[in-house]
């Protein structure tokens, strides 16, 4: 028998190398957002990607917030963070971590460069250290204030810690090389004066750590044996491990960038979504009409549809886009063997059947998911008047509609022949009720061959549904005008978020809890909303529409 090829990618091939050499024992990866907004699907490939590989290789999976910039940060960040990952099942166990845990470490390794002549304290204002920086073109100079002495560097360093000098009067900056082609290496800034209360040690620091430094040291205290980022990072590689190696950790932490997720009319950018939320375009931040984690659960996407999601788009060095039907096929192909497929009515128009029986009630036993027989049956009321889709029903239709018309026969489905024979419209001449005739002989199950028709629609029966509400979502941004207009304001799509009221549907429906996920027949997956629904009146968001263009590539 043939041994199975297994296909790896680059960041695979890494790890056993380095495993092979000896030099990594035991693989341990992590998760470090900073808590400045909510995480997005951006985000997500990140996480799974990062615990995959510690799960993979039987070794551990870090949790770690960057909090090193008060200024932006902020608990309910920390907290839906906390929810996004358990959420997407990566497991930290107990290993949730904080920049701010080793802000005392970090001193002292700032300390340590310092007397190691590889720091100083700078006093150009921000405009100056911009100015002595150069460009891509011309070297940089030298700050002035480089050549100051062991002694007064740590004096100075000392004082601004204890909180003699204004924000922005003086700064830690690294002696590395100011001619350096690549920038990050001109002397970059290490330290700021910063007085900000910080959510997890209060007024303790009126200093913080840059990320450029934090980051590496973070790694380095926690073990972390392949730092896997994003791509944008790549130019950064370079001073992640000059302050690990000028530190003087033993056995580093290995950098490793890979491309992005990025996606076609969307926005994911925390700024962006910080501003759309902000000015009251959206809902908050987990409006579902967004792509942060926390809005797609609550718009009804599940962790299976979005790990199988990030395992399509796989791992690659090279930046490029994905489009977004892709995420949508992924949880149409995740709930179409687990939803129970229900009727609802989401435009409704009146049908009366004129020679139906006035006091009778039948039931209509239907399946409950037709992909899976084991999800067995249930049982709707069906009697003289129903609802049906407005849509389900044109007074003049063009060739090829073979709903309801005038003189048209249609099945309802699970039930019986019903044929169009009047109507009704209100003053506007919209239809407000259809009348039709009903053959008993061709009630579904029966055998009857006698005739075929062509269209097929789903009702609820009138004298039992339930009504609600029932949000219709579509892509928040306007394709034909792309994503951002020319001063930088999201297109919004003025249809991405449309309300029906008082729809109908099966009577069982008004126990569904805050979650539950269903496939209204012919419309499309829909989720109860977490926010809006209440004890016997939940509201139905929209997942995705049944139909998609999207083929996977062979």
């Amino acid at each position: 028998m043939e041994k199975e090829v297994v296909s790896k990618n680059f960041i695979e091939h890494i790890i056993d190398g380095d495993l092979a050499s000896g030099k990594t024992k035991k693989v341990i990866t992590r998760f470090p957002p900073e808590p400045n907004g909510y995480l997005h699907i951006g985000h997500a490939k990140s996480i799974l990607l990062n615990y995959g590989l510690a799960e993979q290789y039987g070794g551990q999976f870090n949790l770690r917030f960057d909090d090193t910039n008060p200024e932006k940060e902020d608990e309910e960040y920390v907290q839906s963070i906390i929810d996004d990952v358990r959420w997407l099942g990566a497991d930290y166990e107990d290993r949730c971590f904080f920049a701010s845990d080793y802000f005392d470490r970090m001193y002292e390794a700032a300390v340590t460069l310092i007397k190691k002549g590889k720091a100083y304290v700078c006093d150009l204002s921000p405009d100056e250290i911009r100015e002595y920086r150069g460009t891509l073109t011309s070297p940089g100079k030298n700050s002035p204030y480089r050549d100051r002495s062991v002694a007064e560097n740590l004096d100075l360093f000392e004082r601004m810690k204890k909180g003699e000098f204004e924000d922005g009067s003086r700064v830690l900056r690294a002696k590395i090389d100011m001619a350096s082609p690549n920038l990050n290496m001109r002397d970059p800034i290490l330290y700021r004066v910063a007085h900000f209360h910080h959510h997890n040690t209060g007024d303790a620091w009126c200093i913080y750590p840059m990320y450029d430094f934090a980051h590496p040291l973070e790694d380095a205290f926690e073990g972390v044996t392949h730092s896997i980022c994003t791509l944008e990072f790549e130019d950064h590689r370079p001073l992640y491990d000059w302050v690990v190696a000028s530190v003087g950790f033993e056995h580093p932490p290995r950098q490793i960038e890979f491309a992005k997720l990025y996606l076609t009319n969307v926005v994911t950018g925390k700024r962006y979504i910080r501003k759309l939320v902000q000015d009251g375009i959206v809902d908050g931040w987990d409006d579902p009409r967004l792509v942060t984690i926390s809005a797609l659960k609550r718009r009804g996407y599940t962790p299976e549809a979005i790990r199988h999601f990030v395992e399509l788009v796989g791992v690659s060095k090279a930046n490029s886009s994905v489009d977004v039907d892709m995420l949508e096929y992924c949880i149409r192909e995740d709930l179409k063997g687990k939803a129970h497929r229900i009727a609802a009515v989401i435009d409704p128009v009146k049908l009366v059947i004129t020679n139906y029986p006035e006091n009778k009630t039948e039931k209509m036993t239907v399946k409950n998911n037709v992909e899976d027989e084991q999800m067995g049956t249930r049982e709707v009321s069906f009697s003289k008047e129903l609802w049906i889709e407005r849509e389900d029903f044109m007074i003049e239709p063009p060739k090829k509609y073979f709903r309801l018309f005038p003189g048209n026969e249609v099945r309802l489905m699970n039930a019986y022949f019903v044929k169009c024979t009047d109507y009704e419209t209100d003053a506007d001449g919209n239809v407000t009720t259809v009348y039709c005739t009903y053959d008993p002989e061709t009630r579904s199950g029966s055998g009857f061959t006698g005739r075929k028709v062509k269209g097929t629609i789903h009702w609820v029966n009138a004298a039992d549904c339930f009504e609600t509400d029932v949000y219709l979502f579509e892509n928040l941004v306007d394709e034909e005008k792309g994503v951002y207009d020319e001063d930088g304001n999201v297109n919004v799509n003025p249809n991405a978020k449309v309300l029906m009221k008082n729809c109908k549907m099966e009577a069982q429906m008004a126990g569904t809890r805050p979650g539950e996920k269903f496939q209204f027949l012919r419309q499309g997956y829909f989720c109860a909303d977490t926010k809006y629904s209440v004890p016997g009146k939940p509201v139905f968001n929209r997942i995705v529409s049944l139909k998609s263009s999207f083929k996977l590539p062979k």
